[in-house]
């Protein structure tokens, strides 16, 4: 029980900006490769210690399997940002890696997926920051997501970031501060990744729930406004769109998960495997809230559209209504237009007033009816 608090201690800090959680590593943790060069960092671990810093991947895998690593619980770790094909092909030769996945990793845009080789694992996680702001509009950017994908094998574990999400630098000091954790071996490097992934879920969908109450209060607030509806709809179908593409980072990864968590694999150590179980447990509960997000916001855009319809039926009433009422002065004045030479009250000298009187008689008549019906 100690190294899973000092685990969950070591892959779950949590900052705040303007009172809401925030992803992990904001945008200014991010991992800094040497210029020219799309590897972050690599490094052979032995014993959960950094025994060596290399700038090759080559010489790394050569340091560590010269020295029988493999019995040793030794393993490489090679961080890389946005390789390209070229830069990658090096290393997918060196480490053997299956062409199909080293495509996915270089050309990035994957869904959340774990696929299993004879001698590897190949797992896609889509990391999602939350982008703050003062006040949401209907083209605000809510969220932002990125890729983190790991190459697993029995004494390797190579990390393939793409976006300026994820960072995987204070994670990986933050794990060698722990070597009983580090000496499992790569699947401990994996869970730690997938436990912070899964975090940052759970802080973006608490900023994201925030919003959306938000815009509910504004939507049945007595104060909005008719001109104000047509923004909230706009405010609406926005959130939408960003929760669909945080639903598109959850929903995907519940399968590979419960994979890790409940399925025996032998690139996975046991102690391991036992944690996955909780990353899953966070996962299915952020899955379930962002699918709540979905229809509460449906729930809320109904509401909306409903407000709107109300509102054009009142002022179609309201038109109809004033209509009525000019139909009646307009009837009349019609007909004495016509210059018709026989025709009623011509030449009587109380003629105009009369019609006035009538015309005005009716007219009030005819509005306090649409008055008292609530139409006017």
């Amino acid at each position: 029980m100690s190294m899973i608090r000092d685990l969950r201690a070591a892959v779950r800090p949590t900052l705040r900006r303007g009172g809401r959680p925030l992803h992990p590593y904001p945008h200014g943790a991010v991992d800094a490769p040497a210029a020219g060069s799309s590897i972050v960092d690599c490094a052979v671990y032995r014993d959960g210690r950094r025994a060596s810093r290399h700038t090759t991947p080559t010489d790394a895998l050569r340091e560590l399997r010269a020295r029988d690593g493999r019995e040793n619980g030794g393993f490489v770790w090679i961080g890389l940002h946005e390789p390209s094909e070229q830069e990658f092909s090096g290393i997918a030769r060196e480490f053997g890696l299956h062409p199909l996945a080293v495509e996915d990793a270089v050309h990035a845009h994957q869904r959340p997926k774990l696929e299993r080789y004879d001698d590897s694992l190949f797992t896609v996680f889509k990391t999602i920051h939350y982008v703050d702001h003062d006040e949401l509009t209907d083209n605000s950017e809510v969220v932002e997501t990125g890729e983190v994908m790991c190459f697993t094998g029995r004494d390797y574990i190579i990390t393939v970031r793409h976006g300026g999400q994820g960072s995987l630098r204070t994670l990986r000091h933050r794990l060698e501060d722990d070597p009983e954790l580090l000496a499992k071996g790569p699947s401990a490097v994996l869970h730690a990744i997938a436990d912070q992934v899964v975090d940052g879920y759970l802080a973006v969908a608490s900023a994201v729930q925030e919003d959306i109450d938000e815009v509910e209060i504004q939507v049945f607030s007595e104060s909005a406004g008719r001109g104000r509806r047509g923004r909230d709809a706009g405010r609406i179908y926005q959130l939408k769109r960003e929760v669909l593409e945080f639903k598109r980072a959850v929903s995907p990864l519940l399968r590979p998960m419960q994979l890790l968590s409940e399925r025996p694999m032998r690139l996975i150590d046991p102690d391991i495997q036992k944690y996955f179980r909780d990353v899953a447990d966070h996962l299915t509960r952020v899955n379930e809230q962002v699918l709540s997000f979905d229809d509460l916001l449906n729930s809320i855009l109904q509401a909306n559209l409903a407000q709107a319809t109300v509102a054009q039926n009142e002022d179609m009433r309201k038109i109809t209504s004033w209509a009525a009422i000019f139909a009646v002065p307009t009837m009349i004045a019609g007909i004495y237009g016509m210059n018709f030479a026989y025709m009623p009250e011509l030449e009587w000298k109380y003629g105009y007033p009369t019609v006035m009187a009538v015309i005005l008689g009716i007219c009030y008549a005819i509005h306090r009816g649409f008055k008292r019906n609530g139409w006017l």
